[in-house]
């Protein structure tokens, strides 16, 4: 800011001074009034006051239009403005740069949806399936359930085989002194004692009735 209110101070002096010459030229032209102005420069004012008064005025005329040019243009310039446009004009190269690798990469992105797409149809196929399973594991439960029912009651009459099994084995034989039921392989009876002779002794329930 400060470097551009010098300029305009500058600018604005010589337009000034190029006007007040301006002025002289206008009436040296019009009403042949002597140049004096001129005479002020040191080293170059004899050439100068050869000038003639057309010549003068054009010099002068052009001088005050371009300096007062100049001034106009550094007062109104507006940094902040200036360094919006610059950074308007960054973004919009910006985004002609990005608008350009969007085109370039449009196939990559093609393919990309393609893939995404596929991976969409193949996890509802795997929903689906999964869907399916837990139908079915539902629909196996039930039987799982009877068969666990099942081996609970074949375990049970198993339990209850042997059980009238072993009645079988000790109602075929009774202790001749107690009369307690036996097994086939016993030699001693194990309620009262009675040392036992299976070929001799030992009586079957219809011998003892």
């Amino acid at each position: 800011m400060r470097k551009k209110g010098i300029a305009v101070w500058l600018f604005t002096t010589l337009t000034f001074i190029s006007l007040i010459h301006l002025i002289e030229a206008l009436s040296a032209f019009l009403f042949n009034n002597p140049i004096r102005l001129l005479a002020l420069y040191p080293f170059i004012n004899q050439q100068l006051q050869q000038l003639s008064a057309t010549t003068y005025l054009a010099i002068t005329a052009a001088s005050t239009a371009i300096l007062w040019g100049i001034t106009c243009v550094i007062a109104f310039d507006n940094p902040v403005e200036t360094f919006l446009n610059k950074i308007l004009s960054d973004a919009k190269q910006q985004a002609a740069t990005d608008t350009q690798i969007i085109e370039s990469k449009g196939d990559l992105f093609e393919v990309m949806y393609e893939t995404v797409d596929s991976n969409t149809e193949t996890l509802a196929q795997i929903k689906d399936i999964i869907r399916n399973i837990r139908a079915e594991v539902k629909d196996i439960e039930p039987i799982k359930a009877t068969m666990e029912k099942t081996r609970t009651e074949l375990s049970s009459l198993k339990k209850q085989i042997q059980t009238i099994e072993e009645k079988i084995l000790f109602a075929n034989i009774l202790c001749p002194t107690c009369e307690k039921p036996l097994q086939p392989d016993f030699h001693i009876c194990p309620y009262c004692g009675e040392n036992l002779k299976i070929s001799k002794s030992i009586m079957t329930v219809k011998d003892y009735k």
